[in-house]
C-alpha cells in the first residue's frame, strides 16, 4: 500500500489536472439548433451561451410564440451538447482512476 505522502501527491495531481479540465470545457464550443436550423444557439461546453442565430423565415413568419418555443428548442439542445462535450472530457481524465462504480467527481 502507497503511504500517505504518496496518496497526497496523487490526489493533489488529480486536483490539478480536474482544474485544467474544466478551464478547457470553455473553450470547447457545440452547437443547438432547432426549426431544422431556423434557430441556432452556439455555446461552450462549459455551458456559457456565446451566440444566437435566428434566420429571416422565422421572424417573417411573424409567430411570436412558435419563434420563442424554437429558441427555448436550440437552447436545451446546445445544453444536451454541451453536457455530452463536458462529460467526454471529464471521462479522458478520470479514465485511469480507480472510482467506485457509479461516482461522478462534482461539476
Amino acid at each position: 500500500m502507497k503511504n500517505l505522502d504518496d496518496i497526497m501527491a496523487m490526489a493533489q495531481n488529480v486536483q490539478n489536472e480536474l482544474t485544467k479540465a474544466q478551464a478547457n470545457l470553455d473553450t470547447i464550443e457545440v452547437d443547438g439548433q432547432s426549426g431544422g436550423g431556423l434557430v441556432k444557439v452556439r455555446a461552450s461546453a462549459k455551458g456559457r451561451i456565446l451566440g444566437v442565430d435566428i434566420d429571416d423565415l422565422a421572424v417573417a413568419a411573424g409567430e411570436k410564440q412558435m419563434l420563442e418555443d424554437l429558441i427555448v428548442a436550440a437552447f436545451n439542445d446546445a445544453r444536451a451538447k454541451a453536457d455530452a462535450a463536458s462529460s467526454t472530457e471529464m471521462s479522458k481524465l478520470t479514465n485511469g482512476l480507480p472510482l467506485p462504480p457509479g461516482f461522478k467527481l462534482p461539476f
